[in-house]
């Protein structure tokens, strides 16, 4: 009964209305204060993690689960190791052979230097690339007898025949019968002047293997001509870097051999685990070839990430450290008012001890409705822009409005340090409450 005592007479306290219309007003402010904090704790972690899963998305559209490159050298054939037994390893779905070459294009008097990504007809079973087209279609080569092949035929012709002295160096690298299809990051498109009606095709250089730089176009570089076939938008680092296309043009620009990769794109079967999978698929191929998450493909952005919401935690807690000072406001001037009340507690037997826990408790319970209240209604706030899209972000955006991840873990840890820091502001305040009932 005497432990249920100090319980009993904080939870009056809490509900009754204090005597001096400061304290009211304080104890107000510190309860609103932790409600308000701890909503903010919940809404930002939670459109943070929105933003953050968004933009691992996008990278995800573009980087494969797991990527394998060689250790050394830039280039490797699959018939270097067990290809077959890679592609049927329990936890890999899917293995799309790469090539990829830095590369100058020209289009209508424009250029860029892109990456050049060559890709085969698994590529977008693995990175989703396809459903990130904004304009054209998904298509790298196309054989038939049309007019954009006829296009094509005409510039390689021409070229072949002004260059006939040369042609030992200089070689055309389109097939008479295969047109190619370039899809360009949006930056790129539009930087080069291309519109989905353009029917010219782009002009594709890329450096002579083997071969010390020349003194003219001929001599330093392999050229071929590709028809633009879209663009894609998915994050601007890579819309304003990469240009896609078969890989068999790739290989022929860059003297390659029909088996020959810069890397190779792996899929996982739905719920591998990845680092399982990652082990398996390193000691197939030894010691020759690295295996690459996609945090270890993206290592800067992930660090940045983790380090940023690291940062926003620390900034939220100051916030909530600076909210508490109320709390202690609050309860300093509550033990000042409750002075007589403890004078008669002592005569009836209550000990100094059980004085302060009283107090203590009071404190407790602030944080603990204020806490509540605010993780309700930080969860409310959430879950309204969730289904509702309240507050937008703006017509240029991937998405219209801010988008919003909850995760029970913020939840917790909300919880915990703001009810810790509570503790520590009760403990400060309540540290003498009982000593002043002897005088």
């Amino acid at each position: 009964m005497k432990t249920k005592l100090p319980l009993f007479i904080a939870r009056r306290y809490f509900f009754s209305r204090k005597q001096k219309t400061v304290i009211n007003v304080i104890s107000w402010v510190s309860l609103i204060g932790v409600t308000v904090s701890t909503m903010a704790l919940i809404v930002v972690l939670s459109v943070y993690n929105g933003i953050g899963d968004l933009t691992k998305g996008l990278f995800n559209t573009f980087d494969p689960p797991l990527l394998v490159q060689p250790a050394q050298g830039k280039t490797f054939r699959t018939s270097d190791f067990d290809y077959k037994r890679l592609c049927s390893l329990p936890g890999v779905a899917a293995v799309s052979q790469l090539a990829e070459e830095n590369a100058w294009i020209t289009y209508n008097h424009n250029e860029a230097i892109v990456s050049l990504r060559g890709v085969d007809t698994l590529y977008p079973r693995i990175t989703g690339l396809d459903t990130m087209l904004y304009e054209g279609t998904y298509q790298l080569s196309y054989t038939p007898e049309n007019s954009v092949a006829e296009n094509c035929e005409i510039v390689n012709s021409e070229l072949t025949n002004d260059r006939a002295s040369h042609n030992s160096q200089f070689t055309i690298h389109n097939s008479p019968s295969t047109v190619y299809y370039l899809l360009f990051g949006g930056d790129i498109y539009y930087n080069l002047g291309i519109r989905e009606a353009s029917n010219l095709p782009v002009s594709v250089h890329i450096p002579k293997r083997g071969v010390a730089l020349g003194m003219t176009m001929e001599e330093a570089f392999n050229t071929g001509y590709a028809m633009p076939g879209g663009n894609f938008t998915i994050q601007k680092d890579i819309d304003n870097l990469y240009v896609v296309s078969d890989i068999a043009f790739v290989r022929s620009l860059m003297d390659y051999a029909s088996d020959e990769c810069t890397s190779l794109a792996l899929s996982l079967v739905e719920d591998a685990n990845v680092e399982r999978t990652k082990r398996e698929v390193r000691e197939l191929l030894g010691d020759g070839f690295t295996v690459k998450d996609r945090f270890e493909q993206k290592p800067l952005y992930y660090k940045v990430f983790r380090s940023e919401r690291l940062g926003i935690y620390l900034i939220l807690t100051l916030i909530v450290l600076i909210s508490t000072l109320n709390l202690i406001a609050s309860l300093s001037l509550l033990v000042l008012d409750k002075k007589r009340d403890a004078v008669t507690l002592r005569s009836l037997g209550m000990m100094p001890s059980d004085i302060r826990r009283t107090f203590r408790i009071e404190g407790l319970l602030i944080s603990a409705f204020g806490v509540a209240v605010g993780l309700i209604g930080g969860f409310v706030v959430c879950l309204l822009q969730q289904q509702f899209g309240i507050v937008k972000m703006g017509d240029n955006f991937v998405v219209s409005a801010f988008p919003v991840s909850m995760r029970a873990i913020d939840f917790l840890l909300t919880f915990v340090i703001v009810m810790s820091i509570s503790l520590l502001s009760v403990l400060l305040a309540t540290r003498r409450a009982g000593y002043n009932s002897e005088q």
